[in-house]
């Protein structure tokens, strides 16, 4: 945990946030300025600043393994068949617009989606 990570203080409930699914590993809540009408961050309960790191850490491809697991579930629970398809998002650095160090992934759908984005 990093006491200064936003996301860090969400896992440790120093923060409120909407949770829609959890486990052990992770956390899946609503984000709090939608792109879409389902918006959901996943995040590791382990602070990691980006997906290299996070993939480099000890446990780092079982955390990634449970990271996808937990779209797959959120897609589903959030009632997003795949014939309505939604987008998994990981922006990894400044450059590519990730305003938290703490590994996200955002869940979208519920509207079509442009290509290519951003």
């Amino acid at each position: 945990m990093s006491s200064d990570c936003l996301f860090c203080k969400i896992v440790s409930r120093e923060i409120p946030a909407d949770v829609v699914f959890e486990n052990d590993d992770v956390l899946a809540f609503r984000d709090i300025s939608p792109q879409a009408p389902t918006h959901v961050l996943i995040v590791p309960k382990s602070h990691a600043p980006t997906l290299p790191e996070l993939a480099a850490a000890e446990d780092g491809e079982r955390l990634l393994g449970r990271l996808m697991g937990a779209v797959a579930e959120v897609a589903r629970s959030e009632g997003l068949s795949p014939g309505e398809g939604f987008r998994m998002v990981v922006n990894t650095g400044e450059r590519a617009a990730q305003s938290v160090f703490h590994v996200h992934l955002h869940v979208m759908g519920g509207r079509m989606f442009g290509w290519p984005p951003g």
